[in-house]
């Protein structure tokens, strides 16, 4: 922790007068779902979207409007702040998630793929992003004064990470380890010589592909960080007499992280401290399905919501079973990436409600975006931005955003970072490389553009796009200045000649900004010296 908290110094607290509302950094939000493309929201035009994968159905695209999802208040949040037409990650969610904790990409913090990660300096392990970049989400936010919050899925050492507090689901460490909370969990074990992967709930070996975790819908694995209840930092939950009580097969882990972050905005108020909570859910990323484990079902269900134009109402779900026998009495929703998009936008409405509640309506900041395409269609994939194509959609009531609606802009999530400065009045030192640019110019003034292109990676890969020309990770180029129905079937370049100059002009300049990047066979580990210069800094990105 030494590390880090020199690095603070760095960093200089300014008098915020972000969206003009000087007196106080307005409070942020930053709600970053998991393996959902920029077409699963209804909001975004797609004609073609994602099929579940369990029963009878085997995956793949439709257009079936029973497989869409019913997105009523992103929607009007969409409409009435502003979403970015063409928002860009990295193709699979560990890199993804370093760029949006860093505001980096990989030729800095070395996170090529989820198993691809370049060694620390020492040559053990891989290098922590906290080490590769001090100036991180958590780092920034506590700079700019304020209280912090972590709560969902972690997919990393959370240690160095300043956060406040925290709830995880799972928490660090709990995948392949027994706990004394719940049974929900799939491990490797041997059997005649050979490991195999088993539902320690029932004993069985799967019949089934899938990988080793541990339950973070239904009856879920859930640890709470520096809660103010508990005098240890990291608790398994339920840890009360009353949270045991009410645990059980009922329990979906979604509600538990909103619980505890609606309780930690309710102090932070009641301190009249700022907050930012990272609400990295777990919704929308597939799951071995505990309460049918013989289905093969991708996505696990929700419970069932329902919404009459005004509200939502949700029917308490009722489970009872055991040892892979279970009966959810119809109180639980079917398998699909929709029904997850769907549970989201309930518990954005949850998040307005509360703001309202709270008073706090008008100076909170609340961004929904994702860490990369949809399993099963973009999720690692370098195919034209399959991967890379996610949603961004920025709320500010109250304040004096310049943009509404539908934004025809480019954007990559290592804005973040330096967009959350801005907002709590930071400034970065010049001599630290951060990759992305802030929002906040473009969404205040009468800046018509925010990028001139967007950048990802995949291993070894790289992908770029501008406004008339898009490299993929398997260095074919596309004709992307028009949008194709489905969002994706550009049309490719395969003759240069049949393209305007200004196409050509791009590529070009795609082609330059990329080669500053691409250090996965020259320097793919961390710099010997920790913190010494890997490569040139970039400035004017």
């Amino acid at each position: 922790m030494k590390t880090i908290k020199k690095y603070y110094i760095a960093l200089v607290l300014a008098v915020s007068t972000v969206f003009g509302f000087a007196q106080k950094q307005p409070n942020i939000v930053l709600l970053f779902a998991d393996d959902i493309s920029a077409r699963e929201l209804p909001v975004y035009g797609s004609t073609v979207w994602s099929l579940p994968k369990g029963g009878e159905l085997k995956g793949g695209n439709t257009s079936d409007t029973q497989y869409k999802a019913q997105t009523p208040v992103l929607d009007k949040l969409a409409n009435e702040g502003c979403y970015i037409k063409t928002a860009w990650a990295a193709t699979v969610c560990g890199p993804s998630r370093a760029m949006m904790m860093t505001g980096r990409y990989a030729h800095l913090h070395k996170w090529w793929h989820n198993k691809d990660k370049g060694k620390a300096p020492n040559g053990k392990g891989h290098w922590d992003l906290f080490d590769s970049s001090p100036h991180s989400i958590a780092h920034v936010a506590k700079a700019g004064g304020y209280a912090t919050f972590w709560a969902g899925k972690t997919q990393m050492n959370i240690e160095g990470f300043d956060f406040d507090e925290g709830c995880f689901t799972p928490g660090e460490g709990s995948y392949n380890k027994a706990i004394h909370t719940t049974d929900f969990r799939l491990e490797t074990r041997k059997e005649t010589g050979k490991k195999k992967i088993f539902n320690a709930d029932t004993g069985k070996a799967l019949t089934q592909k899938s990988y080793v975790q541990s339950g973070w819908y239904w009856k879920p694995h859930v640890q709470l960080m520096n809660h103010p209840d508990t005098s240890e930092r990291l608790v398994w939950w339920p840890n009360t007499k009353a949270s045991k009580k009410k645990f059980g097969l009922n329990t979906f882990g979604p509600d538990v992280e909103l619980e505890y972050i609606f309780e930690f905005m309710e102090r932070k108020q009641k301190e009249n401290r700022p907050f930012f909570v990272y609400h990295t859910s777990h919704l929308g990323h597939d799951a071995f399905d505990f309460l049918h484990p013989e289905s093969g079902n991708k996505w696990p269900g929700t419970p069932k919501i329902s919404w009459d134009g005004k509200k939502y109402t949700r029917t308490n779900p009722k489970v009872t079973g055991d040892n892979g026998v279970y009966n959810t009495y119809g109180t639980i929703t079917e398998d699909g990436i929709h029904t997850h998009v769907n549970y989201l936008d309930y518990q954005v409405w949850q998040y307005m409600n509360k703001f309202k509640e709270l008073g706090i309506e008008n100076n909170t900041i609340f961004i929904f975006c994702a860490d990369n395409g949809t399993s099963g269609y973009g999720k690692s994939s370098p195919i034209s931005q399959t991967g890379t194509h996610v949603p961004l959609i920025i709320y500010a009531p109250g304040m004096n955003l310049t943009k509404k609606g539908a934004q025809n802009v480019l954007a990559n999530i290592s804005d973040l970072v330096p967009t959350i400065a801005d907002l709590g009045g930071v400034t970065i030192p010049e001599s630290y490389e951060v990759n992305g640019e802030s929002l906040v110019p473009f969404l205040t003034t009468d800046k018509p553009k925010h990028r001139e292109w967007i950048y990802g990676y995949h291993k070894e890969t790289t992908l770029i796009r501008g406004d008339l020309v898009m490299k993929d990770g398997n260095n074919v180029w596309y004709d992307v200045s028009k949008e194709p129905a489905d969002l994706i079937s550009f049309p490719k370049i395969k003759d240069w000649t049949k393209v305007s100059e200004a196409h050509r002009k791009e590529r070009d300049e795609l082609q330059d900004i990329v080669s500053r990047f691409d250090y996965h066979a020259t320097a793919h580990d961390a710099p010997i010296d920790g913190y010494g210069k890997v490569m040139p800094l970039v400035r004017n990105n």
